[in-house]
């Protein structure tokens, strides 16, 4: 089974930072693709950056300048590294691949950004 634990959530104080971490229990090297989703009380899940093949790369308009996907292929790991955080970012962030026409999910972790 796919299973995908994510790490690195909290609560920081705007203009902070935070790096999410996303281990794989598969190799990450030939995905489809790897990214961030989002959700925050009374709102839908929103995509927040993805890694596609051959490495292209897009954010939501929100998060750019300030979000960076990054993954480690030796360490079946992605990463979201998230500076200049705002309070509007508060939300549980969900980690995701596409893997053989499958999306799988990690269990989410909580971003809480004060003000």
């Amino acid at each position: 089974q796919v299973q995908l634990v994510e790490s690195g959530g909290g609560l920081v104080q705007a203009g902070g930072s935070l790096r999410l971490s996303c281990a794989a229990s598969v190799s990450i090297f030939s995905i489809n693709a790897m990214g961030w989703y989002r959700q925050a009380p009374g709102n839908e899940r929103e995509l927040v950056a993805v890694m596609r093949s051959g490495s292209v790369i897009n954010y939501a308009d929100s998060v750019k300048g300030r979000f960076t996907i990054s993954r480690d292929n030796a360490k079946n790991t992605a990463y979201l590294q998230m500076n200049s955080l705002k309070p509007e970012d508060t939300a549980v962030y969900y980690c995701y691949i596409r893997f053989y026409g499958n999306d799988y999910w990690g269990q989410g972790t909580q971003v809480t950004v004060s003000s």
